[in-house]
């Protein structure tokens, strides 16, 4: 009878998506059972209700996994919950873990969910029967409010997509309006593995509640009209971002038990030389941490800061080229002169590169960070010249620094950090570094720009560094 893919199911869905509709039409059907927002932490499976398949509230708040197997557990028998955002996270690793539960979509236009919602809310009326009366009413429409819902619901359906993804499932993709189609509904039937329906129809006894034009149940329909206007649905103003993701890079992580305590999170290719004797004259420093041992010395140093700093991409740019031309192996120079456009001399001649050569060569070697940074190069990105932006996002997975510092304003930003940290006495600032003064040049600096938007646009770098000649 059923297919042994499939024991369960979920749908996953908002409010005001039609999600009682569709609960209604598998309640009609023999051994198929919606039992509900059964996550809800308000209610169990539905309004007024404070017991579910035997679980009571309290001991759903205890385990939830109690409720999830009571659920799921029926043989011969197809059960399923409606699965909303806020709904108790604690069950997700169970539903995608289990293969068995089907997963179920179900979307609708944001801004009509968004304006039942509100409907609903001012008139109390969320279900609607033929032989019920709907409440006359409109909304003021709050953009603030519809902006966080929108966000609220593309999270949690980028959630839903990632974890599909990653477990290698596939989910049946419902719209509003396909739940009052019947062909649609037995196509949803038949994949969840009851092939002996012949027929499914939407169930009946329930109809839409406001079905009016927008003009009708938005009291300020112009103030909505421009807060669309404004929006940016497709991404048109987004900065593609297609590095890859970086990890916490803990082991780099340099701390001093000074006051109550300093963890430097360095951005490799900044000033970490610089900081790091800077940390070094308040005493012996910390370092080759694990997650692990670190996670213990944050809580041996309560009141303690963590702190990064950035630096100009132009000149973390710079920082990377002296790397590729001093340090780096052959290979990499070989693979950029003969692939990439980067036009090098010979290794035997790097050293005798005059400013000119140098100005000409760093400016290539932009335009190829720029395709780099981009996803267009065979080569991987390197964390001496990732973006700033993303590398702080790797730390962001083991946590945040406290203070996001800018190597310009390096001196009032480290004696801030030992005031707050009750560090005294304050060793002298790190010193200034000096830079090539042809790093001055608009075009290098408008090249550094297109290599590291995401960067400039996230930390608002001015277009050209301050330079210490």
């Amino acid at each position: 009878m059923f297919d042994p893919a499939y024991r369960s199911y979920v749908i996953f869905a908002g409010m005001r998506t039609g999600s009682n509709l569709l609960e209604a039409t598998l309640n009609r059907i023999r051994r198929v059972t919606c039992f509900g927002e059964a996550f809800n932490p308000y209610m169990m499976g539905w309004p007024d209700k404070d017991e579910l398949q035997g679980v009571t509230r309290a001991e759903r708040e205890v385990d939830p996994h109690l409720l999830l197997r009571k659920i799921l557990d029926k043989p011969n028998h197809l059960p399923g919950f409606r699965y909303f955002p806020g709904h108790d996270p604690r069950v997700l690793d169970a539903i995608f873990a289990d293969r068995g539960c089907a997963k179920v979509v179900l979307t609708r236009n944001p801004l009509d969910s968004y304006v039942s919602t509100r409907l609903a809310q001012e008139t109390n009326q969320w279900k609607l029967n033929e032989t019920e009366t709907p409440i006359p009413a409109s909304i003021t429409f709050d953009p603030a409010g519809f902006r966080e819902m929108l966000s609220e619901t593309e999270g949690f359906l980028a959630d839903i997509m990632q974890r599909l993804q990653v477990s290698g499932q596939s989910a049946f993709w419902l719209g509003y309006d396909d739940l009052r189609d019947g062909d649609v509904m037995t196509g949803l039937l038949h994949w969840l593995g009851r092939r002996d329906l012949e027929r499914v129809e939407p169930a009946t006894d329930q109809v839409p509640q406001n079905p009016r034009p927008m003009a009708e149940k938005v009291s300020n329909l112009t103030v909505m009209r421009d807060a669309l206007a404004a929006m940016d649905p497709f991404g048109l103003t987004r900065i593609p971002g297609f590095e890859p993701r970086r990890g916490p890079a803990v082991p780099s992580f340099l701390t001093t038990d000074a006051g109550r305590g300093l963890l430097f999170m360095p951005v490799r290719g900044g000033p970490t030389e610089a900081v790091r004797d800077w940390m070094a004259g308040l005493g012996q420093l910390g370092r080759d941490y694990t997650q692990s041992s670190l996670r213990g010395w944050r809580r041996d140093h309560p009141g303690h800061r963590a702190f990064t700093v950035l630096r100009h991409p132009l000149l973390r740019a710079w920082g990377a080229f002296q790397h590729v031309l001093a340090a780096a192996k052959p290979d990499l120079r070989r693979t950029l002169r003969d692939v990439h456009r980067v036009a090098l001399p010979p290794d035997h001649e790097l050293a005798l590169m005059d400013d000119a050569a140098l100005a000409r060569h760093f400016g290539e070697f932009l335009l190829f960070l720029r395709r780099n940074l981009n996803g267009q190069s065979s080569l991987p990105t390197h964390p001496g010249w990732a973006s700033q932006s993303e590398v702080i996002a790797g730390f962001s997975r083991f946590g945040s620094p406290d203070l996001i510092a800018r190597e310009d304003d390096l001196t009032d930003e480290l004696a801030m950090l030992t005031r707050r940290t009750d560090i005294s006495p304050v060793p002298n600032p790190p010193a200034s570094e000096t830079w090539p003064a042809f790093l001055a040049d608009p075009d290098l600096a408008n090249a550094a720009r297109n290599a590291y938007a995401r960067d400039f646009a996230a930390f608002g770098f001015e277009s050209a560094p301050h330079l210490r000649g």
